[in-house]
């Protein structure tokens, strides 16, 4: 190999890698859910395996969505990014679109997302869809209406408080973020039959089903997790419901710190209390011409 004459300049550094941008993140993200995104879950399952009731048969049905960190206080639309994945397109909307549709419609100032009205509208017009806001907490028929519309492949945006290690916690929403919810691990008792699931060859009692799965007696449900992503971490989280339910009920007060950090967010006029607590938002792709 030849060597530069003596005195030379170093030869330039190589070319940076390409950053990836629009359709080409779009791409490996999805690639990337497809293939890890399911892996992830599994070794989820088997972390979790010992904390799950024995007497239960155990749902696994989940449609993966790829992973994105935020950058600031972007998680809402972060997990919009992530849910809009699932809506199948013709053309998806990048990152940088959401957030400059957020930006001229006085959504957001910063990043933040805390309406969730403005989420489901923001939703509609970047994606072309069909967006449902929930209302009244996610308890009772609310909390059958979005199992039934995770059982049909479809996400769920839901905010919450977020504790350090991500996971749902009590704090009155001075720490409220955003997550999408793609499927959900449900234990079931009795003899419920379970038709077109497979069971895992692995984790005997543990089933799976593909969504859209309609054939599920909700009665039967003992235990419900939720399968969760948001934008701090690539990682699925398996969440319980009522973990989930009890710190959506509590969103009520904005933080004292981002009160006092001198920057601007766009807050509803009843505050954090009526734009977030209690709310969630069901995404499903609106319907065809022929179906409308």
């Amino acid at each position: 190999m030849s060597q530069a004459p003596e005195g030379a300049p170093p030869p330039p550094p190589p070319p940076p890698p390409p950053q990836l941008r629009g359709a080409q993140l779009l791409k490996a993200a999805l690639e990337q859910a497809g293939s890890g995104g399911q892996d992830d879950v599994r070794e989820l399952l088997r972390r979790r395996r010992a904390s799950f009731n024995e007497h239960l048969k155990w749902l696994l049905f989940n449609k993966p969505v790829p992973s994105l960190i935020q950058e600031g206080p972007q998680c809402g639309l972060v997990a919009l990014w992530m849910a809009g994945t699932l809506l199948h397109q013709p053309r998806a909307a990048s990152l940088e679109e959401i957030i400059q549709v957020a930006l001229e419609r006085g959504y957001t100032a910063q990043g933040e997302m805390f309406s969730a009205a403005d989420m489901a509208k923001l939703a509609e017009e970047v994606f072309s869809c069909q967006a449902e806001l929930l209302s009244g907490g996610l308890e009772g028929r609310n909390q059958e209406r979005l199992l039934r519309h995770l059982l049909a492949g479809l996400p769920l945006l839901i905010p919450y408080d977020e504790d350090s290690n991500h996971e749902p916690c009590l704090r009155r929403g001075y720490k409220a973020h955003w997550a999408v919810a793609s499927g959900a691990l449900l234990g079931l008792k009795g003899d419920p039959q379970l038709l077109d699931c497979q069971e895992d060859e692995e984790m005997p009692g543990l089933f799976h089903a593909t969504p859209p799965y309609s054939s599920l007696p909700l009665g039967a449900v003992a235990e419900t997790y939720l399968l969760s992503k948001q934008g701090k971490s690539c990682r699925y989280q398996l969440w319980s419901y009522q973990q989930v339910q009890e710190s959506n009920a509590q969103l009520t007060h904005f933080s004292p710190k981002r009160a006092a950090d001198g920057k601007v967010y766009v807050v509803p006029g009843g505050g954090v209390q009526e734009g977030l607590c209690g709310k969630a938002v069901l995404l499903q792709p609106a319907p065809k011409p022929s179906e409308a």
